[in-house]
């Protein structure tokens, strides 16, 4: 795994993780900005790390992101939406 890092020129989120061939693939998260809140437009892992659970470590990393950084983050996309329900751990970051 690497580490989480916020591309801004890109407005996206973005974090590795190696695969069972020992490559690094990428999980991503691309955002619009409103002020202090992301909003989270889409998440897509690669295939290569689909199912594997990297999405969901990937989305932990993203909550601990906005409250280290005093984000809110607003998910409208449906896998984003899904994991805060079922992590109400992270309603705090929550917009």
């Amino acid at each position: 795994m690497t580490d989480f890092r916020d591309v801004r020129a890109e407005q996206r989120f973005e974090q590795g993780f190696t695969d069972a061939e020992g490559e690094v693939r990428i999980v991503f998260a691309d955002y619009a900005v409103q002020d202090r809140t992301r909003v989270i437009l889409h998440v897509e892992a690669h295939p290569a790390l689909r199912g594997g659970g990297a999405a969901g470590r990937f989305m932990q990393a993203l909550a601990g992101h906005a409250r280290a950084e005093g984000l809110k983050l607003q998910p409208r996309c449906s896998y984003a939406v899904l994991w805060h329900r079922r992590h109400p751990e992270y309603d705090d970051v929550l917009a």
